[in-house]
């Protein structure tokens, strides 16, 4: 066994691989980034290595300063992770020609699966059903729309070399593939240096349904069942479960020895996933198709590892040391049922734009982390710590198993309810929405979940506006009680020796301005009318810090965190914010300058899609922005007439930085 190995990752995993390391007596090495000197993973580690810039391509993408770190530290191994350079197969060639042990797949295994069209080919000769596409070489755009209507729409174009959901866009029209194709080109020329695309009919109802498996450098091979990764956004994983519901046992075997030939066709050695497309047919009848090959650990590895009582990474670990796989195929077995939430900072009401900022707040449920439990959170981060512009935007993975779907199902609801961010936007509770709905509760599964429940999940309020202010209201009272003996006169409340009065609280909730009258009345009592209801109002707080709130009938126990003058209520029902409003302090303010798009996160330009002089409509696309390795489209929000661009493409701009002036449209 290694004595001592080079983690070429950051955040999570490279935290995860270190925790299993540091089980095995095995000494780690971490490589940092300018952005993250003071991350967790580097904490994690026995030493650290710096390696550039806080950009990818400045520091974990240069793979000869990677070398020279595992050299000068002695690292007899390096761990790649996932992202970054563990599909890279010449890395994987330097790691050898460099006497290093590459904790993953041959060279030649990454190269043959890396490519989409050829992985294609391959699996194709080894009898592993294909979704009708084309694979070719030749990528002249205008053949590759011919082959999209020959295929028949709606068609998928993905990118040759890509994964992660990056370089792929569904098509529905033919007058939209030429747009489709430029964008997902684009976005694979960044990613993956390699715009090739293939293009592939998209399947009716599908589901994502992968196959874990192993291979050892003895020729032995198993699989370990299966995960459930349907439900998704932008074609990335949101929740993902093990085993996928509904799986017979011979389907499952079907497609684990499928899974388990493909890994055969290119000697694969470690860990690696191979990716269905599953087709459901009236009946209840499901066909499965190769869609590709990850030839590395998958984020929801742990759903795995909670079904089956195994370590992954041990097994990696085993396995690159030469050692034989731990288990045959005949001892594994499934216990129970797994569910994966991936906490990610994004707004799923602004079409999941990924947020920066500081976790000013971070608060999780008591769990283990990086091992197996009932709950399980793996992370790379903590409070006061920093999301970035420069790498992917997930928090945390939030594990949960249970004896049931059920059962994990309620556990996963329970564990999200008590995680509490302030600092930048999440999809905590959009994640606690889509455990709700009837699709998801009753394991109704395609990738297509979250467009079909969209009434349900996007633009929800868990709390409304009468508990939002009295929350805020209890935080306010609660601060403004005298500290020390209970004397009258050093209350900040506005108390009166006698009468009633009533105070106003003046607030923004949901984007309109809202008040919330308080009375204090003759007995001592106070009397909350907000958001049209109105009744007695009891405060309290608790020793550990939460607050009490009892209002219009109901009892409830919250946190509030406040983050400048905005409130964020964390219930066990929900969350949400509210903003107070200073009258005095804003008195003097004017109306924000109109006729400004600015830029919703810090980013490069890609592209405009209009130029001075052009009309545009509510709506209209304007620019395309790269930000946390993913294109978003900017779009007009008014009609006018553009009159001047403040940015060419490829530069870099900063959050709220002005893009492009309008003028409106004369009245």
């Amino acid at each position: 066994m290694f004595k001592k190995i080079l983690i070429a990752n950051r955040g999570e995993i490279a935290c995860r691989v270190a925790a299993t390391a540091r089980r095995m007596a095995i000494r780690t090495v971490a490589v940092y980034s300018d952005a993250d000197a003071h991350a967790n993973h580097v904490r994690a580690c026995d030493e650290s290595v710096h390696l550039g810039g806080s950009a990818p391509k400045d520091s974990y993408l240069r793979w000869e300063k990677i070398l020279e770190a595992a050299k000068a530290t002695g690292a007899e191994a390096v761990h790649p992770g996932y992202g970054f350079l563990s599909e890279n197969e010449e890395f994987a060639q330097a790691c050898a020609d460099a006497g290093l042990v590459f904790i993953g797949p041959p060279p030649s295994a990454i190269k043959a699966m890396g490519l989409k069209a050829e992985s294609k080919q391959l699996m194709e000769k080894a009898g592993v059903p294909l979704v009708p596409g084309y694979h070719g070489h030749d990528q002249n755009p205008q053949l590759l729309q011919r082959e999209a209507d020959r295929i028949g729409y709606p068609v998928l174009i993905k990118a040759s070399a890509g994964g992660g959901g990056k370089g792929m866009r569904a098509v529905d029209r033919a007058e939209d593939f030429a747009a489709a194709l430029a964008s997902c080109q684009r976005e694979a020329i960044n990613s993956f240096g390699d715009d090739a695309v293939l293009i592939e009919k998209y399947v009716q109802r599908p589901r994502h349904i992968e196959i874990q498996v192993f291979g050892d450098t003895h020729g032995n091979y198993v699989y370990l069942f299966e995960r459930d990764c349907s439900v998704q956004r932008r074609h990335q994983k949101v929740l993902e479960e093990a085993p996928a519901p509904g799986m017979t046992e011979a389907m499952r075997k079907q497609m684990g020895e499928a899974a388990v030939a493909a890994a055969r066709a290119v000697n694969y050695v470690g860990a690696g996933t191979v990716e269905f497309i599953v087709e459901q047919r009236e009946g209840g009848e499901m066909n499965f198709f190769f869609m590709e090959m990850n030839t590395r650990l998958q984020v929801e590895h742990p759903v795995t590892e909670a079904i089956t009582a195994l370590d992954l990474v041990e097994w990696q670990l085993r396995v690159a040391s030469g050692e034989a796989l731990p288990a045959k195929q005949a001892e594994l077995q499934i216990h129970g049922h797994a569910i994966e939430a991936r906490i990610c900072a994004e707004n799923p009401d602004n079409n999941f734009l990924p947020a920066t900022g500081s976790l000013r707040v971070y608060r999780k449920p008591q769990a283990t982390a990086f091992q197996r439990s009932r709950v399980r959170i793996d992370d790379g981060v903590r409070e006061g710590g920093e999301i970035s512009p420069f790498y992917d935007s997930m928090i945390a993975k939030l594990i949960v198993h249970g004896s049931t779907r059920a059962e994990a199902l309620a556990r996963l609801d329970a564990a999200l309810a008590q995680v509490q961010i302030v600092g930048v936007s999440t999809n905590v509770q959009f994640l606690r929405g889509i455990l709700a709905t009837e699709s998801f509760s009753k394991a109704n599964l395609d990738t297509a979940l979250i467009e079909r429940e969209r009434a349900v999940l996007f633009d929800r309020e868990a709390l409304g506006l009468p508990l939002a202010a009295a929350a805020a209201i209890t935080r306010t009272l609660i601060t403004e009680r005298p500290v020390g003996a209970p004397d009258p006169f050093e209350r900040r409340d506005g108390w009166r020796s006698h009468g009633e009065y009533r105070r106003h609280f003046d607030f923004e909730f949901r984007g309109a301005e809202q008040t919330a009258l308080l009375t204090y009345r003759r007995d001592g009592s106070l009397w909350l009318e907000a958001g049209g209801v109105q009744g007695p109002l009891v405060v309290g707080q608790f020793p550990t810090g939460e607050f009490e709130v009892e209002f219009a009938g109901t009892r409830q126990t919250l946190d509030v965190h406040l983050d400048g003058a905005t409130a964020h209520v964390f219930a066990s029902k929900g969350a949400t914010k509210i903003t107070a409003i200073d009258r005095l302090a804003h008195a003097g303010d004017t109306h924000a300058e109109v006729g400004r798009l600015t830029a919703p996160m810090p980013g490069k330009v890609v592209s405009f899609a209009v130029k001075a002089g052009d009309k545009v409509s509510r709506g209209q696309p304007l620019a395309v922005m790269e930000a946390m390795k993913m294109e978003h489209t900017i779009a007009a929000p008014a009609d006018g007439t553009v009159e001047e661009l403040m940015f060419s493409p490829g530069e870099q701009v900063a959050e709220g930085e002005e893009l492009l002036r309008m003028a409106a449209v004369a009245a």
